[in-house]
């Protein structure tokens, strides 16, 4: 019988956050390129970073930047443009960050819990971060889920009916006690095999040295028979 062997791969992000997308897309290419890429496993964790913003978009991520730290356009432009360009070196385009709308994320990552269970978990998280810096489209209020829905191919009366009954609101809130508990102050937060922590954006090249490390604490060479 031959075993096989599984890295678990667990990322935390907030949705409206533009280093997660970033990083994200970072952790997908380093998977792909990874010699044993196969056998890794990622899992996508919920993170929202402030559950203060109102439910629906009431103002762009310029503004809120402007209005509650103090921000003004040049040092906006300075910090959005930074991700955003790095987005783009990395094949993301358009990347929409600064005049994109921001608002509260629980709804969106309840609904990412739904499509998990509905057996659409990596599409889901993909296809959300795509639709919110790559298109803007609205995901934080049930109409814009339920478009999103659609597209993955879920029903969306059952959808609405998962999200208007806050189904997942507690899983949720247990997937971001679970990361401050290991330690997040912020996101992305990677966590390779349960021990191994990762923070911030990183480099595709980091990421892949991190993935070959614990494959080869994890895995060491079989003895020779020689």
């Amino acid at each position: 019988m031959k075993w096989r062997f599984t890295v678990r791969v667990e990322i935390w992000s907030d949705i409206l956050c533009p280093w997660c997308g970033l990083g994200n897309h970072r952790l997908d290419r380093a998977v792909e390129q990874f010699e044993h890429g196969d056998d890794v496993e990622v899992v996508h964790r919920s993170f929202p970073l402030d559950p203060t913003l109102p439910s629906g978009p009431a103002m762009t991520a310029r503004q809120m930047l402007k209005t509650k730290h103090g921000m003004d356009d040049a040092q906006v432009d300075a910090a959005t443009g930074r991700v955003r360009q790095l987005a783009e070196i990395d094949g993301l385009t358009p990347y929409i960050v600064a005049d994109n709308t921001v608002g509260n994320t629980a709804l969106a990552h309840e609904f990412l819990a739904y499509a998990t269970e509905q057996g659409k978990h990596t599409e889901a998280w993909h296809r959300m971060f795509r639709a919110y810096f790559g298109a803007a489209h609205p995901i934080f209020e049930i109409d814009g889920l339920l478009d999103l829905a659609a597209e993955l191919g879920l029903d969306r009366d059952e959808t609405r009916q998962a999200l208007e009954d806050r189904r997942f609101r507690e899983q949720v809130e247990d997937e971001t006690r679970q990361a401050q508990r290991l330690g997040a102050r912020g996101v992305p937060f990677i966590v390779v095999d349960g021990q191994y922590a990762v923070s911030g954006a990183q480099e595709t090249e980091t990421l892949l040295d991190v993935l070959r490390q614990v494959w080869a604490k994890t895995h060491p060479p079989l003895p020779s028979n020689a």
